[in-house]
């Protein structure tokens, strides 16, 4: 499974809107520098899948974009969502926390039925093992 980083979000505070990114700075056991995240235990970097996105958007009949779940780096392949399971994203070295299930923001951002629209789709949070920039293009690989 390799694939590339198709886009990048991140968001300064809870609930502000999520802000496309060329590049983002990943700080190894702190996440994403100027992401709302940056800093928590264990929520460093959210991945999700591009496909799941088209999926959902299928299932819900309108439009399901990359800002609008909210997660951090999208890309082009499946996306882990076993517990301990590494990834790389660009120099970046991830590992997986769990899956990220959508909430009930879903319904604002996506629109009624987004939340159920991303059930198994909502991608992965990750923890940072080590430190890099990660840019729209990177491969991304197994770790």
């Amino acid at each position: 499974m390799e694939g590339t980083v198709t886009a990048l979000y991140v968001a300064p505070e809870h609930h502000s809107a999520m802000e496309p990114r060329g590049s983002i700075v990943v700080e190894a056991g702190s996440g994403i520098v100027g992401d709302r995240y940056h800093g928590t235990r264990h929520r460093h970097v959210t991945v999700q899948s591009a496909a799941d996105l088209e999926a959902a958007a299928a299932d819900l009949g309108a439009p399901v974009t990359p800002p609008m779940t909210r997660r951090n780096v999208t890309v082009d392949v499946p996306v882990p969502t076993e517990p301990g399971t590494r990834l790389l994203v660009g120099d970046v070295l991830l590992e997986v926390v769990r899956i990220a299930a959508p909430c009930k923001i879903m319904e604002t951002s996506i629109g009624p039925g987004g939340r159920a629209a991303l059930r198994r789709r909502g991608g992965t949070a990750f923890r940072a093992l080590s430190s890099g920039t990660i840019r729209v293009g990177d491969p991304v690989r197994p770790g």
